[in-house]
């Protein structure tokens, strides 16, 4: 298992070890899942599990919570790899880590050895549950409200789109803050999934099948004061390791296209002119450009990582690049589009069959709606040019 001890997250060895590592481990514990659990909608239980006992889930994580130890550097690159063999187990780890950071950086001791700690030894894997379809792809703003009950809370919410829905351990779960009505006063609970007044609806999409991101409803869901996670709206929003983990998936993504459309253009023989597809200029250039894009926003999202390591490292706030974070979304989520619309064009008719070109279209297809929104996120990056505030 890789180990950070004496390394050095520039030196481009080091970062071939993770990468090759972390590929090892995909093919061998989540690629043989990818078929069925795309085509029967499953939920990749299997191939989170395997990752979160060999640690990669908790990546972030001390030696105390038994995690390796790592940075977003490793992070990204585990994000890609795994997503180059799925799209959702990609998401699901992304979430799963961006939620799990929230409880490492801002829990309490006692939350993190509870929560924390069966995510090595038992493979439990979380999510947020933010979104509510009242205020859209602003989801820096809830309007249910927690009610206080003593020393527990009363959670009565539903929120529309929570990847592993259903399927989590345990939720980081916002909701506007008790006895009070100010829009901006958010909490945030972690709740365990067993809850019985957790109700998930089934999940149906075109792509991106096995992340079942559909509504998840809170009935009556009581937690205890010392669930409360001393969280603000701004922590969660602008600490960047949701949407830079999600930035490599749509890069993995977008590098899994363009393997598999160079696969096919260079394998696919025309037996009347004894040429490939590859023998067409046409064809060689449309990868290329694919080919350009990837390696440019691989060096971005490879360059933010870092920062955000060296951030921590010297214990500055790492919201410093949420902005960019952001900017970087838009880029890789129209690039990961870019790829499979090319991939699926450079393979003809046979792109437009069931298979990998028809599912990397459809998986391509749910970065951009994704919050923020490409619309949204676009909204605040000119606002910042402007100088307007971006809410």
């Amino acid at each position: 298992m890789i180990s950070a001890v004496d390394t050095n997250r520039y030196d481009r060895q080091y970062l071939q070890s993770v990468r090759n590592e972390i590929r090892e481990f995909v093919a061998l514990n989540v690629t043989p899942h990818v078929e069925v659990d795309d085509r029967e909608g499953l939920f990749p239980r299997e191939s989170l599990t395997a990752l979160g006992l060999a640690g990669w889930n908790s990546i972030l994580f001390d030696e105390s919570l038994k995690g390796l130890g790592l940075g977003y550097t490793e992070f990204v690159i585990a994000a890609e790899e795994i997503a180059k063999a799925d799209a959702s187990t990609g998401l699901v780890y992304a979430m799963h880590i961006a939620a799990s950071e929230k409880v490492y950086l801002y829990g309490t001791e006692d939350q993190k050895r509870r929560w924390l700690l069966p995510v090595r030894e038992k493979g439990a894997i979380t999510t947020f549950a933010i979104s509510e379809k009242s205020t859209g792809g602003h989801v820096w703003y809830n309007l249910s409200r927690a009610v206080q009950d003593g020393d527990e809370y009363i959670l009565n919410l539903t929120k529309s789109f929570t990847t592993s829905g259903g399927q989590a351990d345990f939720y980081v779960t916002q909701t506007g803050t008790a006895n009070t009505t100010e829009l901006s006063a958010q909490s945030y609970f972690i709740v365990d999934g067993r809850n019985e007044g957790i109700i998930a609806a089934p999940w149906s999409a075109l792509g991106v099948r096995g992340n079942h991101s559909g509504p998840l409803t809170f009935e009556n869901v009581r937690v205890h004061k010392s669930d409360l996670l001393n969280a603000t709206p701004e922590d969660i929003y602008q600490n960047s390791a949701a949407i830079i983990g999600l930035n490599a998936v749509w890069l993995g993504v977008a590098q899994a296209a363009l393997d598999a459309a160079t696969d096919y253009v260079v394998k696919t023989q025309n037996q009347g002119f004894q040429n490939t597809l590859a023998d067409h200029q046409v064809i060689r250039t449309k990868l290329a450009k694919v080919a350009i894009r990837i390696k440019s926003s691989r060096a971005w999202l490879t360059d933010i990582a870092r920062h955000l390591d060296d951030l921590k490292e010297t214990g500055e706030p790492l919201n410093t690049v949420t902005a960019e974070v952001n900017e970087c979304k838009v880029q890789v989520t129209e690039l990961a589009d870019f790829a499979a619309r090319i991939a699926m064009d450079v393979a003809g008719g046979y792109g437009y069959h069931t298979g990998i070109f028809e599912k990397l279209y459809r998986d391509a297809r749910g970065g951009i709606p994704m919050a923020p929104s490409n619309n949204i996120a676009l909204d605040q990056i000119g606002k910042a040019l402007v100088g307007l505030p971006p809410l």
